[in-house]
């Protein structure tokens, strides 16, 4: 599927709560797409194919909904799946990274062991933000000797302004749709 198909496509099944979760914020919600097995299905294929043109050795996912997606593109292609928690959720020894988002702080983990020195990783994740936990992401895993090769995502909030951010770090982003506020 084309990519301007596949955004309309998707962006058709996704559904937008409004005023959540706070007032003036339309949330967008994924979870219509992992209830809709013909629009998984073709999320993570297209994803399958930036992989297969990223080289990818490793894909690593972000708490929570990141897991998902993670977790069947890891499946479809055979790869090693890495997980990026929120502090205290692994049990073994980790690696962490603490960073600044707007309403506060939060401090992201990955075991120690995740990957190894030089192996190119994909980051997943359901939406790209102020693109924080991202950012983060990356710098965990160049902690432990490892290349980030880029950013994949269902949805990208533009205006808000992160996919830029990671581009700017040098980040290849690929993300199947777009919203705008106003959407």
């Amino acid at each position: 599927m084309e990519a301007a198909a596949l955004s309309s496509y998707l962006k058709k099944r996704v559904r937008t709560v409004k005023d959540w979760p706070i007032d003036g914020v339309n949330f967008r919600d994924v979870t219509t797409l992992f209830n809709d097995p013909e629009a998984f299905r073709v999320m993570i294929e297209a994803f399958a194919m930036d992989c297969t043109q990223l080289e990818v050795d490793v894909i690593a996912a972000i708490d929570a909904r990141g897991f998902i997606i993670g977790g069947a593109l890891s499946y479809q292609l055979h790869k090693p799946f890495a997980l990026v928690r929120k502090k205290g959720k692994l049990p073994h020894r980790t690696v962490e990274e603490s960073y600044t988002l707007e309403y506060g702080s939060a401090t992201i983990e990955i075991n120690a062991d995740a990957c190894e020195p030089g192996q190119r990783v994909l980051l997943v994740d359901d939406l790209i933000a102020t693109g924080g936990t991202l950012i983060a992401s990356e710098k965990l895993f160049r902690k432990i000797g490892a290349e980030v090769v880029g950013v994949a995502a269902i949805i990208d909030l533009p205006e808000l302004g992160g996919s830029q951010k990671l581009r700017d770090a040098g980040l290849p982003v690929h993300a199947l749709c777009a919203f705008s506020e106003a959407e």
